[in-house]
């Protein structure tokens, strides 16, 4: 229980449906905010009030559990590692990953809970080869992204009760009935652990700054940084450039070479990707094989099968052709062709493949391929 509204409506379902419900905070920080600003921020010590609240309202126990050191090095710690590689990172995939659905799950596991419930907008159904991860019904609230790094193992203990829910009007409709004070509550939208929204500063307090180049596609030097890790692909402002491209355009970050400590800009055009590829994926229930959307190959390869391919939150998925295949390195990649470029698409970022509205998979971003010829 987040202290929100989505995950108080979701532990009301629960008990109507006759369960065992107890209520657990998770205490993400040593040192938590005391208040909240409108919907920056989350898990601060007025969220973990307001969570008890919601617990008492329902009439279940209610605990807060210490994660705090977990979710430094597995989320924080890991946040800023991977901006120090050039990398763009997405911590609430993170969290989903290593906190909520591993680190709580093992916990709960262990004291004997069959499930871990949450107030996420995502469905689960039971198919003819295990339990599948689909969208939910309200898609302006869909949530499947984020999830999208959960195994079947996951799965089989996992409980969404606002998955088919038409609306987020609906659930706030229902806690203002169910008495919840939670029912007005602004959502979250900033990354927990950097309240202000400010992740450039945030991360320059964090990772000492190299100044380097900043170069063209050709490897010629239009100016300078203080830092790589202040930059990600796609930015255009800020950029700080000695000279002009030839005809004048804006230029926009193409890629981060943290080895060479140079950043590369070009072309808005550039930035369209037409291939991108992961070694570390996962299969949200039955793979594509055992689906039968794809043939086995040798090795672990597999045939190309057609799907969807998400690479954020907030995106529409586009329509595209996967594979897993070894890569360059001899390591098995899940390998994904949109069938349109993507534009501005990072290492470190997270792919989600779905077929329909079921979650097949994801994997992180290691390496992308520009649809654009660096002569063109």
């Amino acid at each position: 229980m987040s202290g929100g509204v989505d995950s108080a409506v979701a532990a009301a379902r629960a008990v109507d449906a006759g369960h065992e419900v107890v209520g657990v905070h998770l205490a993400l920080s040593r040192m938590p905010g005391t208040l909240r600003t409108g919907s920056r921020g989350c898990c601060t010590i007025e969220d973990s009030l307001d969570a008890r609240r919601a617990a008492s309202m329902l009439g279940i126990p209610f605990y807060v559990w210490d994660f705090s050191e977990r979710f430094k090095a597995d989320v924080v710690d890991d946040f800023i590692t991977e901006y120090a590689a050039g990398r763009t990172p997405n911590p609430c995939m993170r969290c989903n990953e290593r906190i909520k659905f591993a680190a709580v799950l093992e916990k709960a596991l262990a004291l004997g809970f069959d499930a871990v419930a949450t107030g996420h907008y995502a469905h689960i159904v039971e198919g003819a080869r295990g339990r599948e991860l689909h969208r939910a019904s309200d898609e302006a609230k869909d949530q499947s992204y984020v999830l999208g790094v959960l195994t079947a193992e996951q799965l089989a203990h996992a409980m969404f009760p606002l998955g088919t829910t038409p609306s987020k009007a609906v659930v706030r409709a229902e806690a203002a009935e169910r008495g919840l004070t939670v029912a007005q509550k602004p959502d979250s939208h900033d990354i927990c652990f950097i309240p202000d929204g400010d992740t450039r500063g945030w991360l320059s307090e964090r990772i000492a700054p190299t100044p380097g180049a900043i170069v063209d596609r050709e490897g010629a030097v239009v100016g300078q940084h203080e830092g790589s890790e202040s930059y990600t692909v796609g930015q255009r402002r800020g950029l700080g450039l000695s000279i002009p491209a030839p005809d004048g355009r804006a230029r926009f970050v193409l890629e981060v070479r943290t080895r060479s400590n140079e950043v590369v800009v070009g072309p808005k055009e550039a930035l369209a990707v037409s291939e991108l590829a992961g070694s570390r994926f996962t299969w949200a229930g039955a793979d594509p094989v055992a689906s039968e959307l794809a043939d086995a190959g040798a090795d672990g390869e597999m045939s190309w099968f057609d799907c969807q391919v998400q690479v954020r939150a907030h995106a529409d998925p586009v329509d595209a052709r996967a594979r897993v295949a070894h890569g360059d390195e001899s390591q098995l990649e899940l390998v994904i062709e949109p069938l349109e470029p993507l534009l501005g698409v990072a290492p470190g970022q997270t792919a989600v493949v779905y077929a329909g509205t079921r979650v097949l998979g994801q994997c992180t971003i290691d390496r992308t391929r520009s649809a654009v010829p660096v002569s063109a």
